[in-house]
Protein backbone atom coordinates (compact mmCIF):
# COMPACT_ATOMS: atom_id res chain seq x y z
CA UNK A 1 0.00 0.00 0.00
CA UNK A 2 1.31 3.57 -0.84
CA UNK A 3 2.60 5.85 2.09
CA UNK A 4 0.11 7.91 1.02
CA UNK A 5 -2.93 5.89 1.90
CA UNK A 6 -5.02 6.86 5.09
CA UNK A 7 -4.59 3.05 6.16
CA UNK A 8 -1.29 2.82 5.27
CA UNK A 9 0.62 0.49 8.60
CA UNK A 10 4.27 -1.35 9.18
CA UNK A 11 3.49 -2.71 12.19
CA UNK A 12 4.28 -6.50 12.04
CA UNK A 13 2.49 -9.20 13.88
CA UNK A 14 4.12 -10.89 16.64
CA UNK A 15 3.47 -13.64 19.16
CA UNK A 16 0.76 -12.06 21.73
CA UNK A 17 1.80 -10.48 24.48
CA UNK A 18 -1.04 -9.71 25.62
CA UNK A 19 -4.80 -10.73 24.99
CA UNK A 20 -5.65 -11.14 21.58
CA UNK A 21 -9.23 -10.49 20.20
CA UNK A 22 -10.80 -12.17 17.56
CA UNK A 23 -14.45 -11.55 16.33
CA UNK A 24 -15.89 -12.31 12.89
CA UNK A 25 -19.15 -11.04 11.23
CA UNK A 26 -20.97 -12.90 8.23
CA UNK A 27 -21.84 -10.58 4.78
CA UNK A 28 -25.76 -11.82 4.62
CA UNK A 29 -27.18 -8.60 3.52
CA UNK A 30 -26.29 -5.04 4.86
CA UNK A 31 -24.92 -4.04 8.19
CA UNK A 32 -28.10 -3.59 10.48
CA UNK A 33 -28.13 -1.97 13.80
CA UNK A 34 -28.23 -5.29 15.19
CA UNK A 35 -25.43 -6.06 14.41
CA UNK A 36 -23.89 -2.56 15.36
CA UNK A 37 -25.45 -2.11 18.82
CA UNK A 38 -24.42 -5.75 19.98
CA UNK A 39 -20.85 -6.00 17.90
CA UNK A 40 -19.30 -3.33 15.80
CA UNK A 41 -19.65 -0.21 18.06
CA UNK A 42 -17.73 -2.89 20.84
CA UNK A 43 -15.32 -3.35 18.52
CA UNK A 44 -14.68 0.35 18.23
CA UNK A 45 -14.04 0.80 21.46
CA UNK A 46 -12.14 -2.17 21.72
CA UNK A 47 -9.58 -0.72 19.28
CA UNK A 48 -9.70 3.22 20.96
CA UNK A 49 -8.76 1.61 24.05
CA UNK A 50 -5.89 -0.35 22.65
CA UNK A 51 -5.01 -2.66 25.38
CA UNK A 52 -5.53 -5.82 23.39
CA UNK A 53 -4.08 -7.28 19.83
CA UNK A 54 -7.20 -7.56 17.73
CA UNK A 55 -8.28 -8.95 14.93
CA UNK A 56 -11.93 -9.03 12.68
CA UNK A 57 -12.78 -10.48 9.75
CA UNK A 58 -15.28 -10.30 7.24
CA UNK A 59 -16.49 -14.69 7.67
CA UNK A 60 -17.60 -15.02 3.65
CA UNK A 61 -16.85 -18.95 3.75
CA UNK A 62 -19.87 -19.20 6.33
CA UNK A 63 -21.91 -17.70 4.39
CA UNK A 64 -21.67 -20.15 1.27
CA UNK A 65 -23.03 -23.09 3.74
CA UNK A 66 -26.81 -21.74 2.22
CA UNK A 67 -27.95 -20.79 -1.48
CA UNK A 68 -26.35 -18.01 -2.60
CA UNK A 69 -25.57 -15.76 -5.58
CA UNK A 70 -21.83 -15.09 -6.25
CA UNK A 71 -22.07 -11.27 -7.88
CA UNK A 72 -24.54 -10.49 -4.57
CA UNK A 73 -21.49 -12.44 -2.08
CA UNK A 74 -18.91 -10.31 -3.11
CA UNK A 75 -21.10 -6.82 -2.83
CA UNK A 76 -22.13 -7.30 0.45
CA UNK A 77 -18.02 -8.29 1.09
CA UNK A 78 -17.57 -4.77 -0.04
CA UNK A 79 -20.05 -3.49 1.59
CA UNK A 80 -19.81 -4.71 4.74
CA UNK A 81 -16.04 -3.93 4.63
CA UNK A 82 -16.95 0.24 3.79
CA UNK A 83 -19.82 0.11 6.63
CA UNK A 84 -17.25 -1.72 9.25
CA UNK A 85 -14.81 1.21 8.46
CA UNK A 86 -17.30 3.76 8.57
CA UNK A 87 -17.97 2.76 11.91
CA UNK A 88 -14.80 3.00 13.55
CA UNK A 89 -13.14 -0.12 12.88
CA UNK A 90 -10.05 1.29 11.83
CA UNK A 91 -7.52 -0.49 9.40
CA UNK A 92 -4.85 1.49 10.85
CA UNK A 93 -5.31 0.24 14.69
CA UNK A 94 -6.55 -3.48 14.28
CA UNK A 95 -6.30 -6.05 11.54
CA UNK A 96 -9.35 -6.22 9.17
CA UNK A 97 -9.61 -8.68 6.50
CA UNK A 98 -11.71 -11.29 4.51
CA UNK A 99 -11.60 -14.84 5.82
CA UNK A 100 -11.17 -16.14 2.27
CA UNK A 101 -8.05 -14.39 1.42
CA UNK A 102 -6.51 -16.32 4.24
CA UNK A 103 -6.85 -19.97 3.21
CA UNK A 104 -5.49 -21.17 6.58
CA UNK A 105 -8.95 -21.17 7.95
CA UNK A 106 -10.02 -23.60 5.63
CA UNK A 107 -6.65 -25.74 6.20
CA UNK A 108 -6.97 -25.64 10.06
CA UNK A 109 -11.11 -27.00 9.63
CA UNK A 110 -10.04 -29.85 8.11
CA UNK A 111 -7.32 -30.81 10.36
CA UNK A 112 -9.62 -30.01 13.54
CA UNK A 113 -12.61 -32.10 11.99
CA UNK A 114 -10.15 -34.91 12.77
CA UNK A 115 -10.45 -34.21 16.71
CA UNK A 116 -14.04 -32.49 16.84
CA UNK A 117 -17.11 -36.00 17.46
CA UNK A 118 -20.11 -35.94 15.07
CA UNK A 119 -21.89 -36.03 18.30
CA UNK A 120 -21.17 -32.28 19.24
CA UNK A 121 -22.28 -30.89 16.09
CA UNK A 122 -25.50 -32.57 15.98
CA UNK A 123 -25.79 -30.52 18.90
CA UNK A 124 -25.78 -27.29 17.31
CA UNK A 125 -28.45 -25.36 17.97
CA UNK A 126 -28.30 -23.40 15.16
CA UNK A 127 -27.92 -26.44 12.31
CA UNK A 128 -31.28 -27.59 13.26
CA UNK A 129 -32.95 -24.07 13.20
CA UNK A 130 -31.14 -22.91 9.77
CA UNK A 131 -31.97 -26.68 8.16
CA UNK A 132 -35.68 -27.29 9.44
CA UNK A 133 -37.67 -27.49 6.59
CA UNK A 134 -35.22 -26.71 3.83
CA UNK A 135 -35.30 -29.23 1.12
CA UNK A 136 -31.44 -28.85 0.22
CA UNK A 137 -29.00 -28.51 3.51
CA UNK A 138 -25.46 -28.47 2.83
CA UNK A 139 -22.91 -30.39 4.48
CA UNK A 140 -21.04 -27.40 5.29
CA UNK A 141 -24.13 -25.97 7.17
CA UNK A 142 -23.55 -28.71 9.34
CA UNK A 143 -19.64 -28.62 9.32
CA UNK A 144 -19.58 -24.50 9.95
CA UNK A 145 -18.88 -24.61 13.39
CA UNK A 146 -15.77 -26.46 13.09
CA UNK A 147 -14.92 -23.34 11.03
CA UNK A 148 -15.73 -20.96 13.41
CA UNK A 149 -13.16 -23.41 15.92
CA UNK A 150 -10.27 -22.13 13.01
CA UNK A 151 -11.05 -18.62 12.88
CA UNK A 152 -10.33 -18.25 16.44
CA UNK A 153 -7.70 -21.25 17.09
CA UNK A 154 -5.67 -20.04 13.77
CA UNK A 155 -4.81 -17.00 16.05
CA UNK A 156 -4.04 -18.32 18.83
CA UNK A 157 -7.24 -15.80 20.49
CA UNK A 158 -7.86 -15.62 23.77
CA UNK A 159 -11.03 -13.20 24.12
CA UNK A 160 -13.30 -13.93 21.73
CA UNK A 161 -16.77 -11.25 21.88
CA UNK A 162 -19.84 -13.09 21.36
CA UNK A 163 -23.71 -12.85 21.86
CA UNK A 164 -25.42 -15.54 24.08
CA UNK A 165 -26.43 -17.40 21.01
CA UNK A 166 -22.96 -18.28 20.11
CA UNK A 167 -21.33 -19.63 23.28
CA UNK A 168 -22.68 -23.22 22.09
CA UNK A 169 -20.49 -22.20 19.22
CA UNK A 170 -17.17 -21.00 21.34
CA UNK A 171 -17.78 -23.98 23.76
CA UNK A 172 -17.09 -26.21 20.99
CA UNK A 173 -14.23 -24.60 19.73
CA UNK A 174 -12.90 -24.32 23.48
CA UNK A 175 -13.46 -28.21 23.60
CA UNK A 176 -11.76 -28.70 20.19
CA UNK A 177 -8.23 -26.81 21.87
CA UNK A 178 -8.35 -29.34 24.83
CA UNK A 179 -8.79 -32.17 22.37
CA UNK A 180 -5.99 -31.21 20.23
CA UNK A 181 -3.98 -30.08 22.82
CA UNK A 182 -4.54 -33.68 24.79
CA UNK A 183 -3.29 -35.83 21.44
CA UNK A 184 -0.80 -33.54 19.94
CA UNK A 185 0.67 -31.13 22.84
CA UNK A 186 0.21 -27.68 23.55
CA UNK A 187 -0.64 -25.53 20.89
CA UNK A 188 -3.56 -23.34 21.29
CA UNK A 189 -5.12 -21.75 24.27
CA UNK A 190 -8.49 -21.74 25.28
CA UNK A 191 -10.85 -18.90 24.20
CA UNK A 192 -12.88 -17.20 26.59
CA UNK A 193 -15.69 -15.33 25.89
CA UNK A 194 -16.59 -11.67 26.13
CA UNK A 195 -20.35 -11.23 26.56
CA UNK A 196 -22.10 -8.06 25.13
CA UNK A 197 -23.27 -6.10 27.27
CA UNK A 198 -25.46 -4.20 25.03
CA UNK A 199 -29.35 -5.31 25.58
CA UNK A 200 -30.76 -8.09 23.28
CA UNK A 201 -32.16 -6.35 20.17
CA UNK A 202 -34.92 -7.96 18.93
CA UNK A 203 -36.01 -7.96 15.62
CA UNK A 204 -38.89 -4.90 14.26
CA UNK A 205 -41.60 -7.76 14.42
CA UNK A 206 -40.78 -8.87 18.21
CA UNK A 207 -40.70 -12.00 17.57
CA UNK A 208 -37.05 -13.05 17.25
CA UNK A 209 -33.24 -11.71 16.62
CA UNK A 210 -32.99 -8.89 14.28
CA UNK A 211 -31.75 -11.86 11.76
CA UNK A 212 -31.28 -9.86 7.82
CA UNK A 213 -32.92 -13.67 7.14
CA UNK A 214 -36.36 -12.97 8.61
CA UNK A 215 -36.52 -8.95 7.47
CA UNK A 216 -36.85 -7.84 10.14
CA UNK A 217 -34.24 -5.25 10.26
CA UNK A 218 -33.59 -2.18 9.87
CA UNK A 219 -29.80 -1.07 7.84
CA UNK A 220 -27.40 1.27 9.56
CA UNK A 221 -26.60 3.37 6.71
CA UNK A 222 -30.49 3.15 5.32
CA UNK A 223 -32.00 6.78 4.07
CA UNK A 224 -33.47 8.59 6.85
CA UNK A 225 -36.86 8.65 5.70
CA UNK A 226 -36.77 4.75 5.31
CA UNK A 227 -35.28 4.40 8.67
CA UNK A 228 -37.77 6.42 10.16
CA UNK A 229 -40.57 4.47 8.33
CA UNK A 230 -39.24 1.00 9.84
CA UNK A 231 -38.74 2.49 13.18
CA UNK A 232 -42.29 4.11 13.26
CA UNK A 233 -44.20 0.96 12.73
CA UNK A 234 -41.84 -1.34 14.69
CA UNK A 235 -43.59 -3.73 17.45
CA UNK A 236 -43.85 -2.78 20.80
CA UNK A 237 -45.87 -3.51 23.75
CA UNK A 238 -49.04 -5.30 22.36
CA UNK A 239 -51.54 -4.36 25.21
CA UNK A 240 -51.36 -0.86 24.71
CA UNK A 241 -53.76 -0.11 22.37
CA UNK A 242 -54.79 3.31 23.07
CA UNK A 243 -52.75 6.69 23.87
CA UNK A 244 -54.47 6.10 27.59
CA UNK A 245 -52.80 2.17 28.47
CA UNK A 246 -50.14 2.71 30.89
CA UNK A 247 -46.72 0.53 29.18
CA UNK A 248 -44.22 -1.88 30.08
CA UNK A 249 -40.84 -0.39 29.02
CA UNK A 250 -39.26 -3.70 30.60
CA UNK A 251 -40.75 -5.54 27.83
CA UNK A 252 -40.68 -2.93 24.77
CA UNK A 253 -37.91 -3.59 22.22
CA UNK A 254 -38.08 0.16 22.04
CA UNK A 255 -37.10 1.13 25.39
CA UNK A 256 -34.17 -1.67 24.73
CA UNK A 257 -32.73 0.37 22.01
CA UNK A 258 -33.20 3.75 24.22
CA UNK A 259 -30.98 1.85 26.63
CA UNK A 260 -28.31 1.44 24.08
CA UNK A 261 -28.03 5.00 22.16
CA UNK A 262 -29.62 6.94 24.23
CA UNK A 263 -28.06 9.12 27.16
CA UNK A 264 -29.50 8.57 31.40
CA UNK A 265 -31.39 11.09 31.20
CA UNK A 266 -33.27 10.01 28.28
CA UNK A 267 -34.12 6.69 29.46
CA UNK A 268 -35.39 7.60 32.83
CA UNK A 269 -37.68 10.44 30.96
CA UNK A 270 -39.16 7.38 28.70
CA UNK A 271 -40.11 4.95 31.59
CA UNK A 272 -41.75 7.83 33.19
CA UNK A 273 -43.96 8.61 30.55
CA UNK A 274 -44.21 5.51 28.76
CA UNK A 275 -45.50 4.04 32.52
CA UNK A 276 -47.53 7.23 33.03
CA UNK A 277 -49.27 6.91 28.89
CA UNK A 278 -47.91 10.49 28.87
CA UNK A 279 -46.45 9.79 25.40
CA UNK A 280 -47.38 7.06 22.93
CA UNK A 281 -45.53 4.66 21.24
CA UNK A 282 -44.67 6.96 18.18
CA UNK A 283 -43.80 9.80 21.04
CA UNK A 284 -41.36 7.58 22.50
CA UNK A 285 -40.05 6.29 18.64
CA UNK A 286 -39.35 9.52 17.64
CA UNK A 287 -37.11 11.05 20.44
CA UNK A 288 -35.18 7.02 19.37
CA UNK A 289 -34.91 8.02 16.12
CA UNK A 290 -33.24 11.42 16.95
CA UNK A 291 -30.82 9.87 19.61
CA UNK A 292 -29.71 7.00 16.54
CA UNK A 293 -29.57 10.33 14.11
CA UNK A 294 -26.93 11.74 16.43
CA UNK A 295 -25.03 8.87 16.70
CA UNK A 296 -25.12 7.93 12.77
CA UNK A 297 -25.07 11.29 10.84
CA UNK A 298 -21.38 11.06 11.81
CA UNK A 299 -20.51 7.47 10.19
CA UNK A 300 -22.93 7.99 7.53
CA UNK A 301 -20.71 11.13 6.45
CA UNK A 302 -17.31 9.17 6.69
CA UNK A 303 -18.70 6.18 5.13
CA UNK A 304 -19.77 8.46 2.36
CA UNK A 305 -15.79 9.62 2.13
CA UNK A 306 -14.30 6.11 1.59
CA UNK A 307 -13.77 4.59 -1.85
CA UNK A 308 -14.08 0.73 -2.68
CA UNK A 309 -10.27 0.49 -3.72
CA UNK A 310 -8.92 2.73 -0.94
CA UNK A 311 -11.14 0.02 0.97
CA UNK A 312 -10.16 -3.06 -0.86
CA UNK A 313 -6.31 -2.11 -0.39
CA UNK A 314 -7.04 -2.12 3.17
CA UNK A 315 -8.20 -5.19 3.06
CA UNK A 316 -5.32 -6.65 1.50
CA UNK A 317 -3.06 -5.33 4.05
CA UNK A 318 -5.13 -6.70 6.39
CA UNK A 319 -5.11 -10.07 5.54
CA UNK A 320 -1.22 -9.93 4.60
CA UNK A 321 -0.86 -9.31 8.68
CA UNK A 322 -3.62 -12.17 9.49
CA UNK A 323 -1.62 -14.30 7.03
CA UNK A 324 1.80 -14.00 8.48
CA UNK A 325 0.19 -14.91 12.02
CA UNK A 326 -2.11 -17.65 10.48
CA UNK A 327 1.34 -19.53 8.60
CA UNK A 328 2.94 -19.35 11.65
CA UNK A 329 0.12 -21.23 13.46
CA UNK A 330 0.13 -23.73 10.67
CA UNK A 331 3.00 -24.46 10.32
CA UNK A 332 3.50 -25.64 14.25
CA UNK A 333 0.10 -27.65 13.68
CA UNK A 334 1.48 -29.65 11.08
CA UNK A 335 4.81 -30.19 12.63
CA UNK A 336 2.38 -31.49 15.75
CA UNK A 337 0.68 -32.99 13.46
CA UNK A 338 3.01 -34.80 11.52
CA UNK A 339 1.71 -34.18 8.53
CA UNK A 340 3.89 -32.89 5.16
CA UNK A 341 7.42 -33.95 3.60
CA UNK A 342 9.21 -31.31 5.83
CA UNK A 343 7.31 -31.84 9.22
CA UNK A 344 9.66 -31.70 12.04
CA UNK A 345 11.80 -34.18 12.74
CA UNK A 346 10.68 -34.31 16.34
CA UNK A 347 7.31 -35.36 16.28
CA UNK A 348 6.68 -38.45 18.39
Amino acid sequence: MSPQSPFASTSTPTVAARPRVFSGIQPSGELHIGNYLGAVRTWRQQIEENKEDTLFCVVDAHAITVPYEAAELRRRIDGFAIDLIACGVDPDKTTLFVQSDVREHTELAWYLSSVTPMGDLHRMTQFKEKGEGKDFVSSALFTYPVLMSADILLYKATVVPVGEDQIQHLELARETSRRFNHRFGEVFPEPKPRLSTTPRVMGLDGDSKMSKSKGNTISLFEPEESFWGKLRTAYTDPQRLQLSDPGRPEICNIYTMHKAVSPKTTQDEVVANCTGAAWGCVDCKKVLFENFNRELIPLRRKREALSLPQVREALGDGAAKARRIAQATMKEVRERMGLGSLASSTVG
